[in-house]
């Protein structure tokens, strides 16, 4: 039993059973973000926030199947955390469902959004919106063997299959054919030729009207936005036409915000947290890691901008980035560049 409270809610499937399925509904979730929300970082991200779900970077079949290392580790504070698969292959994703399920993962997605041409040459990623039967047929395989929620991230179109009838034709078939009935929409097309995955980011307009409209035209599906999204006031007025709020890059890099979810979002008799104690507290986990032989940097990186704004915080970024990756860099480094903040207080 995880000890984060989740927010229950009850949606009833389309699907063949008509069952009526509780999910946890989270209403605030950090993006998966490629070489970013590894697992140093969700630990992080979890002491700022005990109601957010965290995701990890996005994890291909192969890597999974083929792969030497262990791409599904993760510490137990981090629940509840839920695996991004990236793949194509019904029965390589049911058998990664699978072993993400086994290994207490609490929900897998399946990413239709990343546009990138490594993902289009796997076939996968947002090149998928075009062949929605076949997003259906790799969410109903993975339905079949795991009994935690199995949702889809994407975009709101493609290239110039970027109208709202696409976009419905595309939710209806995945539903119809599935039993999904959570959805992030990524509130921007793709284009999948011609930009890089960061222009993609940012040039294509983003559209949040399509998105909520989306929600009332499907109001049984659970539907969270993305894109664009930079404070709580604003994931607040998202709130008020959809289900959830996925934050990305402005949570990674002013990781100050998550210290007020709980309260802003979820609870207002949860105290906003101490940014300062966070850091304390991550002392014990580095520790343990140095002693496995993590380096220092590959865990301070993800901290950096945790004082954004306050006095102290360039010296804090600073001092990380000059010594957390010299040989034998250790706890002190951090001890250091924490007291240059609190001495500025």
């Amino acid at each position: 039993m995880h000890q984060n409270k989740e927010i229950e809610k009850t949606f009833k499937f389309s699907g063949k059973d008509q069952e009526m399925v509780k999910y946890s509904l989270n209403r605030f979730s950090v993006a998966p973000m490629l070489d970013w929300t590894d697992r140093h970082c969700r630990y992080f991200h979890r002491l700022l926030s005990q109601q957010t779900l965290l995701y990890t970077e996005m994890v291909t079949t192969g890597a999974i199947i083929h792969g030497k290392g262990d791409y599904l580790a993760y510490s137990e504070e981090e629940h509840p955390i839920a695996l991004q698969l990236g793949g194509s292959d019904p029965q390589a994703l049911a058998h990664c469902a699978k072993i993400a399920q086994e290994r207490g993962y609490d929900e897998i997605n399946l990413n239709v959004g990343c546009p990138s041409d490594r993902v289009q040459n796997g076939r996968f990623g947002a090149c998928l919106m075009g062949e929605a039967e076949l997003v259906a047929d790799c969410v109903k395989a993975m339905q079949d063997v795991v009994n935690v929620p199995v949702t889809v991230k994407t975009r709101i179109g493609i290239d110039e299959q970027d109208s709202y009838q696409f976009l419905c034709d595309f939710i209806d078939t995945v539903v119809q054919r599935s039993d999904c009935n959570i959805f992030t929409i990524h509130a921007r097309k793709a284009w999948l030729s011609g930009l890089s995955p960061k222009e993609n980011r940012e040039i294509p307009p983003l559209d949040y009207p399509r998105v909520y409209q989306l929600k009332k035209d499907f109001p049984q599906l659970m539907i969270a936005i993305n894109g664009g999204v930079k404070s709580l006031e604003e994931a607040k007025q998202h709130l008020q036409h959809v289900d959830g709020i996925m934050m990305g890059r402005e949570a990674y890099q002013n990781p100050s915000i998550l210290a007020q979810v709980d309260h802003e979002l979820f609870d207002a008799s949860i105290p906003v947290v101490d940014t300062i104690a966070v850091v304390r507290a991550l002392y014990p986990y580095i520790e343990q890691e140095l002693s496995k032989g993590t380096y220092l940097g590959h865990i301070t990186r993800h901290i950096l901008g945790i004082f954004q704004g306050i006095p102290g915080a360039r010296q804090w970024r600073r001092h990380l980035s000059e010594n957390a990756h010299k040989s034998g860099a250790d706890i002190s480094v951090v001890e250091q560049a924490l007291a240059m903040v609190t001495e500025r207080m």
